[in-house]
């Protein structure tokens, strides 16, 4: 029988024509695009009556970011500048409500799990999650503004911490906030054009407590996950950490991302360095693979996790920053086992080696389905 993929996911998308292109050179069928715009227009029509006809009978469907669809954003927050911060509470509950329409559809069998990329977009959750499973994770709180994150920070003896809407991605709306002798110092690259706080590619500092306020003001009423200021180890001048890519459970692909600044995104002017920095201290590495794989195994029905781990300045402490549910969009990036497979490559393998009952080399998984009247946990996907 052959294997038919569906994604839902953004036309165009290079997460879409990655995967595409992975699938196709197993010599699989091209992936049918299941469009989040579609989906999101199926709010409210409960059982997936009308769902239905998005997803081709029998096959198996991966769920993707939404991307960059101006038209899919303005669904999930509502109509504005695509490139505003803020309206997470909104985005989530509508995409939720997405997750749980797919989920919804008889028959459907998902390759990964709706509850846990609920949870993934939820860093208060996630974190209380890694938390509870003992994987190393920065002390945090829960903040509803400005006046109460200082307080709060005064209450633990905190100078520095970094602030996060609770379901922002990609560094949107994160702060690097400081206290030092009465002076305060915001770093972000959230920039205010006009009365609309926006995304940019350029990470900037605030000074002026009355600014710092108005950044968090705006922001808390999404919720703010707040952690404690992890000090990074750093190469040459730059500070960096390591996105970790797991399939399967199993760590497959790594890279590190070095800045001058906080934020060592790569689309904020972070950089690829030098992997075997970490690589070549056996003792330190081992402990980076045994932490994401910990990380991973928090979330068993995910396919693919993206972890964003922190070395600390001591070369030896280690502690996540965040787990990714589509942190897997890395480009031109090779396995760690050197077979020169990108991340969506390693998933179709991972994928067509539980379909003939091997393993691959590691554990692989296997996808469950069930009808309309079996319960949702019998159409998540478990990977063992």
């Amino acid at each position: 029988m052959t294997i038919r993929f569906a994604v839902v996911g953004t036309p165009g998308d290079r997460r879409f024509t990655m995967f595409r292109d992975a699938v196709l050179s197993h010599g699989l069928p091209e992936p049918h695009l299941i469009p989040w715009r579609d989906v999101l227009a199926q709010q409210g029509h409960p059982g997936g009556a009308r769902a239905s006809g998005l997803v081709p009978e029998g096959a198996l469907v991966r769920i993707d970011s939404p991307g960059e669809d101006a038209g899919a954003d303005a669904l999930l927050r509502g109509p504005g500048d695509p490139t505003r911060v803020g309206g997470g509470a909104a985005w989530y509950a509508a995409f939720t409500r997405g997750l749980r329409t797919i989920a919804s559809i008889p028959g459907v069998t998902l390759l990964g799990d709706v509850d846990e990329i609920a949870v993934l977009f939820d860093k208060r959750r996630c974190h209380a999650v890694l938390e509870r499973a003992g994987v190393p994770v920065p002390p945090a709180f829960e903040a509803a503004s400005y006046d109460d994150l200082r307080e709060k920070m005064a209450e633990r003896g905190w100078a520095r911490v970094f602030v996060k809407p609770a379901h922002g991605s990609s560094a949107s709306g994160v702060i690097a906030f400081q206290t030092h002798a009465g002076r305060v110092k915001a770093v972000t690259s959230a920039a205010w054009v006009g009365d609309v706080l926006s995304n940019s590619l350029r990470v900037r500092s605030y000074e002026g407590e009355a600014d710092v306020r108005r950044l968090v003001d705006v922001l808390a009423p999404d919720g703010l996950h707040v952690e404690r200021w992890f000090p990074k180890a750093s190469i040459g001048a730059e500070v960096f950490d390591l996105r970790v890519v797991t399939v399967a459970g199993v760590p497959t692909h790594a890279v590190v991302r070095a800045s001058r600044t906080p934020m060592t995104n790569l689309h904020l002017g972070g950089r690829r360095g030098d992997l075997e920095a970490v690589r070549s201290r056996p003792a330190l590495w081992e402990r980076v693979l045994d932490v994401c794989s910990r990380a991973a195994a928090c979330f068993p029905g995910s396919l693919s996790t993206g972890v964003d781990l922190m070395v600390g300045g001591d070369w030896r402490s280690l502690a996540v920053a965040e787990v990714n549910a589509f942190g897997d969009l890395l480009p031109g990036l090779g396995d760690l086992s050197g077979n020169h497979r990108d991340t969506y490559t390693e998933q179709v393998r991972a994928l067509l080696s539980a379909a003939k009952g091997g393993d691959g080399g590691t554990n692989h998984p296997k996808a469950a389905s069930g009808g309309a009247n079996r319960p949702d946990s019998a159409r998540r996907a478990s990977w063992t």
